[in-house]
């Protein structure tokens, strides 16, 4: 098992940038696929990012490509999403994720078995 704990979240103006953090507990980090994400009130929970075990591939929803970066360092059990570029639109709980899978492109939140508590992204305008 893996527990996860997001942070970084926070209020940032349109244009702004934050990075989220998630910390994973267990030895077997290195093991999981992971992915970001995102809730906004009243939507359900969407995908906006993946990455491989290894992290040397990585895969986006189609409104982050070019905005956001997920990566990882295995060292630290630690995932990251860099965001730039922020829009209103962005606003919402985000969770990270992990599957203990070396499965590319998971995207479903139904594909994963483990859950952080999710970090409150506001996007002012």
């Amino acid at each position: 098992q893996v527990q996860l704990v997001e942070s970084g979240g926070g209020l940032v103006q349109a244009g702004g940038s934050l990075r989220l953090s998630c910390a994973a507990s267990g030895r077997t980090f290195s093991s999981y696929s992971m992915g970001w994400f995102r809730q906004a009130p009243g939507k359900e929970r969407e995908f906006v990012a993946g990455i491989t075990w290894s992290g040397s591939s990585t895969y986006y929803e189609d409104s982050v490509k070019g905005r956001f970066t997920i990566s990882r360092d295995n060292a630290k059990n630690t995932l990251y999403l860099q965001m730039n570029s922020l829009k209103p639109e962005d606003t919402g709980v985000y969770y990270c994720a992990a599957r203990a899978s070396i499965d590319y492109g998971l995207r479903l939140p139904s594909e994963f078995d483990y859950w952080g508590q999710g970090t409150q992204v506001t996007v002012s305008s």
